[in-house]
């Protein structure tokens, strides 16, 4: 079962992050995956097939005080680390549980416009749909 974990703050989000992913790792998952904001106002995104262990050893030195984190159980695209939480598209990051029905005619009609996917998954047109027509304001 998915799970979603996320801060924002003063301190250094990735320890909580991961802290947060592991109390969910009683739900059962097959991946799992980071994105923190950096300083430089950059995200960087970091996913990993399997425990939370191994996706641990790749933060290695990142720190940033904003953050999400996903566990992941697949329900479109085979376990993978392309296919792990977050997806991005631009400036948007997203994770997502559930599943979105009619995700292929989305993909097939932003793939036509010139979306660029990564992953197999449908969440991924969620970060394209929002890149698509955002238009400065949210509101």
């Amino acid at each position: 079962m998915c799970g979603i974990v996320g801060f924002t703050g003063k301190r250094d989000c990735i320890k909580i992050l991961i802290d947060g992913l592991k109390a969910l790792e009683y739900r059962g998952y097959d991946s799992a995956g980071i994105a923190v904001t950096l300083e430089n106002g950059k995200i960087y995104t970091v996913k990993k097939q399997g425990r939370i262990s191994n996706l641990e050893k790749e933060t290695g030195k990142l720190s940033g005080n904003c953050g999400i984190g996903h566990t992941r159980w697949a329900t479109h695209g085979s376990p993978s680390d392309r296919n792990s939480h977050p997806h991005t598209s631009g400036i948007f990051t997203v994770v997502h549980n559930g599943i979105i029905e009619n995700f292929l005619d989305l993909k097939i009609s932003l793939v036509n416009s010139g979306a660029f996917f990564t992953s197999d998954t449908d969440t991924e047109v969620i970060a394209h749909l929002l890149r698509k027509f955002y238009k400065g304001n949210f509101m």
